[in-house]
């Protein structure tokens, strides 16, 4: 593990760990300008982020969900909720994402759920762990045998997505609503085969895209394409051509 991976597990739990003080106590939150929730926590876990890397690492350029920053090739990127929704509502699929770019790449990504006491963590050509523990993503190849995820029907439904979801149902094992960085996280550790997102943000996918791939998993957009976009699906091998195709009509 290198210094800079050991750094960021150790940072995003207290940030993550941090939010448990407002977890489930009924927490009042603003709307932002594009009329998404923010509270407290998220501010709270996002500026003790910042602190921890502008200490560590002098001068580096950070790139943070609340707060903006930089689009320099190499970069911080936090997310210091993922799914606030879920943290103001009380449900425990909520997490904290932090991660480092090189190149514009994210080479290492850190994905704490504090609610659940769970991590999932990687760094590019050093697999991925859950807890303490190696994962990999599942070796199911039928749809019959797979579960998906999504996020929001009413996103998936407004981004032209919803249709061929529902037709994968039909065949698929199950569909389940487990949504945002949790979604991802199930498929890095086998747990589900698939997660669709339909519309992301760059903190909302630069921590998971390494996780999947090096949990061996695809992350991909809807045509397949490996770059980070404003869409994501992370998926199993084994279904990745029929999901992507059932897209793709």
């Amino acid at each position: 593990m290198s210094p800079r991976l050991a750094f960021a597990l150790r940072t995003a739990h207290e940030a993550a760990k941090g939010t448990l003080r407002y977890f489930q106590q009924g927490v009042g939150y603003e709307l932002k300008a594009d009329e998404s929730p923010v509270t407290v926590a998220d501010q709270e876990a996002e500026a003790f982020i910042r602190r921890e890397i502008e200490a560590a690492f002098p001068g580096e350029k950070i790139l943070g969900e609340e707060e903006g920053g930089s689009d320099a090739a190499d970069r911080w990127v936090i997310d210091p909720i993922d799914g606030t929704k879920s943290f103001i509502a009380g449900v425990p699929l909520y997490a904290t994402l932090l991660s480092y770019e090189q190149d514009g790449k994210p080479i290492l990504g850190v994905c704490v759920i504090p609610a659940l006491d769970e991590v999932v963590f990687a760094e590019s050509g050093g697999g991925c762990f859950w807890n303490t523990k190696p994962c990999r993503v599942s070796q199911k190849t039928k749809m019959s045998e797979s579960i998906l995820c999504c996020g929001s029907h009413y996103t998936m439904s407004q981004a032209g997505r919803l249709g061929p979801f529902l037709q994968l149902a039909e065949t698929a094992l199950a569909t389940r609503g487990w949504t945002d960085a949790y979604g991802h996280a199930l498929v890095a550790t086998g747990r589900t085969e698939a997660m669709i997102d339909p519309v992301v943000n760059h903190w909302d996918v630069s921590a998971i895209a390494v996780i999947v791939r090096e949990a061996g998993g695809s992350f991909t957009d809807f045509k397949g394409n490996d770059r980070l976009a404003r869409e994501a699906v992370s998926c199993a091998p084994g279904i990745k051509q029929e999901l992507l195709e059932a897209f793709g009509k």
